[in-house]
């Protein structure tokens, strides 16, 4: 049963990187969209393809605001995500070692 311990070991170290870093990109999106920047920059378009899959489903269930918050709810749903689903992993990883 260890083996099925250490898979979930991993399993929730991996969940609480991801969602580390889908963290800090949107909170580079947010930064970034407060100065208008240019369309075509590389790095402008890498977080707007890494983080449109997450934000886009936040934006259809909102209302239309003059102020975007989505940004806000995700990440409401990421801190959820890392202290329910990754703390939940990293306790049924324990009882299986």
């Amino acid at each position: 049963m260890f083996v099925m311990g250490n898979f979930l070991n991993a399993s929730a170290y991996l969940v609480n990187v991801i969602l580390t870093v889908m963290y800090w990109l949107i909170l580079l999106r947010a930064i970034i969209s407060w100065v208008s920047p240019d369309p075509f920059n590389p790095i402008v378009q890498f977080l707007h393809r890494t983080t449109d899959p997450v934000l886009e489903p936040i934006r259809r269930l909102l209302p239309t605001m003059p102020l975007d918050f989505s940004p806000l709810i995700a990440f409401f749903g990421i801190i959820f995500l890392k202290q329910f689903l990754v703390a939940s992993l990293y306790d049924l990883a324990m009882r299986f070692q």
